[in-house]
């Protein structure tokens, strides 16, 4: 198995993280130590494309719009918190592991952000990624996943807020700009719920992403928050399993003891929900689905592979 969506740095720094865009040694073998610890067979690291100071000139700004001043101040601040990176440097940790024999992959968690991403790819065209997986974090200018900018979801309400989140991760699913949807409904992420299950958000969602032929990432992150259970949520995941729509598993790790957290239990919501495939990643592009495992059956989960 593969875990596809890994952080190098997290948003909130440990006493043992490295600084931001330092990469010493050791530290890509910590993820995949614990990753191949838990059954996974292989790392993707997929660090946020905001993060990188080689797309600002292409990204900023894109806060500014809307009516509230106070939402677009907060993220252009969380927007250059968080410019600390570099793709060279990146790159060159993720290639320099595989180099050394680690069974590694290199991706990027691209942010969608309209009107802007025909420049951004053009950017990401001269790095080597082997895939890229897509998400919504903002809202025009609310970052919709940050704990400082909850507020929004009582000013605008919370089924206001899935629709217009849900606009944007079914536009995104549709592009075929990624190849996977990384966390497709984190808009519960800190508990927020509609009155009722926004299947008709799942529906038009599901088949926006059957036109565009992406992957559904199913991911361990929520179960860490709120929400309390994983991405995509039971109802959504059945109706991408009825639809044929294929699935990675992911933890979101931002550090490395989070990667390939809690894989059995991720595994047998998936199966829960149908699938007995998921997608595998190539080294240089391309993607096969191959035999997901049964957690409650030793003989088929994975034996842990050395480091």
């Amino acid at each position: 198995m593969g875990d596809y969506h890994v952080h190098l740095h997290p948003h909130a720094p440990r006493p043992d993280s490295p600084p931001p865009g330092v990469y010493p040694r050791g530290h890509v073998d910590a993820y995949v130590e614990r990753a191949l610890s838990r059954g996974a067979a292989e790392v993707g690291f997929t660090e946020h494309m905001h993060r990188f100071v080689d797309l600002e000139s292409v990204a900023a700004g894109f806060w500014n719009v809307g009516d509230s001043a106070d939402l677009t101040e907060r993220s252009r601040q969380y927007y250059y918190d968080e410019l600390n990176l570099h793709l060279d440097r990146y790159t060159e940790a993720v290639l320099g592991a595989r180099d050394r024999g680690l069974p590694v992959l290199l991706g990027l968690e691209v942010d969608f952000l309209p009107g802007r991403m025909e420049k951004i790819l053009d950017v990401l065209a001269a790095y080597p990624f082997d895939y890229l997986i897509g998400s919504v974090h903002w809202i025009g200018s609310w970052a919709v996943d940050h704990d400082g900018m909850t507020d929004e979801f009582e000013r605008r309400g919370v089924r206001r807020s899935y629709e217009d989140y849900f606009g944007l991760v079914a536009d995104l699913a549709e592009s075929g700009l990624v190849q996977v949807l990384a966390h497709p409904d984190v808009v519960k992420k800190f508990g927020h719920r509609c009155d009722e299950e926004p299947v008709d958000l799942y529906r038009r969602l599901v088949d926006a992403a059957q036109r565009g032929g992406v992957a559904f990432e199913v991911s361990s992150a929520g179960l860490r928050y709120e929400a309390l259970e994983p991405y995509p949520a039971p109802t959504l995941l059945r109706m991408c399993h009825e639809a044929g729509i294929p699935i990675t598993l992911a933890s979101d790790a931002h550090y490395p003891d989070q990667a390939a957290d809690q894989y059995r239990t991720l595994v047998r919501y998936a199966r829960a929900a149908g699938y007995r495939r998921r997608v595998r990643f190539r080294e240089g592009g391309g993607r096969e689905l191959v035999a997901l495992p049964d957690p409650d059956h030793d003989a088929d989960w994975p034996t842990p592979a050395p480091a």
